[in-house]
């Protein structure tokens, strides 16, 4: 396993992190147990995790036991007050106000079974509270203790340059990290929000790296999604078009040519791009945890890096 500063930050995780998504909205506390041992065992420092995930803080809190130190524990705040399940009552939509992240980080703390929690992120954009308020509060929390470093989820360019200048003018902690949708088949974010995170040193958390599955190689053209896949449970099914599948066979192609897996094209070709810290990759096994650290044990050379831009562009 190979290790990378979050951003300009202190704070060093695994180039492949863990996504619990899974701990609470899938599997149970013994599945989750296999996961995770599966995942320390192979060097991943990095669990991420958040309030709406089902059970998840308190399946992870439950495992993790006197591990507790040796992993990188970091969880979200301010998606769905009904699945946080965090007693919020009427958050009237403003879940990046003092009030909400008051009452989050208090019940995170409780269900993780931790005095901390290392990277504490804002899920979404509150459109609704100005970001000196939230910047404001979570400051207050690393001071005293409770969160260690700040990450934000889902956020544009914009509203990254406006987070960092308002922390930066009042004094605040920033946030180090940004977590968006991003894989070699959703590419947006390298237009606006990457030139941004390298511009205030703000390390990328791609989350769906291997676009729900599609750049496993389980889904084929013209076939039906499997009954247990993410894209059939979530009724995705619409992701599954012509022009998708016309990338995802130049994928495979380009893949083949060199003697590899499309898992390591999607993990570690991800895992090259400028500003990407850690992968974070979902699993419901043991071996699926294996599989995806060992696809980032492919590190393309500048020619396969090149190819992969002109294959993605064309």
């Amino acid at each position: 396993m190979k290790f990378r500063r979050l951003g300009n930050s202190g704070l060093t995780v695994s180039v492949v992190g863990l996504g619990a998504n899974n701990f609470g909205l899938k599997l149970d506390l013994d599945g989750c147990r296999e996961v995770l041992d599966a995942a320390l065992d192979a060097g991943v420092t990095l669990i991420d995790t958040a309030d709406s995930y089902g059970k998840s803080e308190e399946n992870i809190g439950a495992l993790l036991g006197a591990r507790r130190d040796d992993v990188i524990l970091a969880t979200k705040f301010g998606s769905d007050a009904a699945r946080s399940g965090n007693g919020n009552g009427a958050d009237w939509g403003a879940r990046g106000s003092r009030r909400y992240i008051r009452r989050s980080v208090e019940a995170s703390l409780r269900r993780l079974r931790t005095d901390w929690i290392d990277l504490y992120q804002m899920h979404q954009p509150d459109l609704k509270t100005p970001i000196g308020e939230t910047l404001s509060v979570l400051d207050d929390l690393v001071r005293e203790g409770k969160i260690r470093y700040l990450g934000h989820s889902n956020f544009s360019g914009f509203q990254t340059a406006d987070a960092h200048w308002t922390a930066q003018t009042r004094g605040f902690e920033p946030f180090i990290s940004a977590q968006n949708e991003y894989s070699l088949l959703k590419t947006s974010v390298e237009k606006e929000l990457v030139p941004a995170l390298e511009h205030y040193g703000i390390g990328l958390l791609p989350y769906f790296p291997l676009a729900s599955g599609l750049l496993t190689g389980k889904y084929r053209r013209g076939e039906d999604a499997p009954d247990n896949s993410r894209i059939k449970v979530w009724k995705m099914q619409a992701q599954l078009t012509d022009e998708t599948f016309d990338v995802v066979e130049k994928l495979e192609a380009f893949a083949a040519e060199r003697g590899i897996s499309l898992l390591e094209v999607a993990i570690g070709g991800l895992a090259a791009r400028p500003a990407v810290a850690s992968v974070i990759s979902g699993a419901t096994s043991a071996e699926q945890v294996r599989a995806n650290v060992a696809a980032a044990e492919w590190i393309p050379s500048t020619e396969d890096n090149e190819a992969l831009r002109k294959l993605l562009s064309s």
